[in-house]
């Protein structure tokens, strides 16, 4: 049996392999087609126990396609590099939070093609 190396969990998603530009926005596709609204958020740190984390903006209310918010999400990246990024999906039935996921770690050295939208 192979064990994992020792390493910081964040959220659900930090337990499978770092996904994929293309997986990401499949999940931020799937979060437009329940409805929910997304939402950029960074932080300078991921603890478990930080649960307030800074809006990037206001939630993308009219955001239709994963690309919008992905390009909210570079440049949010951008400005604040030193930051973890995750992307947020409300949902206004509930009025609560039902996915979130990291898509920016500082210093991570695995980014595909530099594009930054991986763990």
């Amino acid at each position: 049996m192979k064990t994992l190396p020792k390493e910081i969990h964040f959220e659900t998603f930090s337990y499978l392999p770092p996904l994929t530009d293309q997986q990401i926005t499949r999940q931020i596709q799937y979060m437009l087609d329940q409805g929910y609204i997304p939402c950029v958020e960074f932080n300078e740190t991921s603890d478990p126990e930080v649960h307030y984390w800074t809006m990037w903006k206001l939630p993308l209310f009219s955001a239709k396609t994963p690309q919008e918010v992905l390009s909210e999400v570079q440049q949010c990246r951008s400005e604040y590099s030193s930051c973890y990024v995750r992307v947020v999906g409300f949902d206004n039935i509930k009025q609560c939070q039902v996915m979130f996921f990291i898509v920016h770690k500082p210093n991570a050295t695995n980014n595909s093609f530099g594009s930054g939208y991986r763990y």
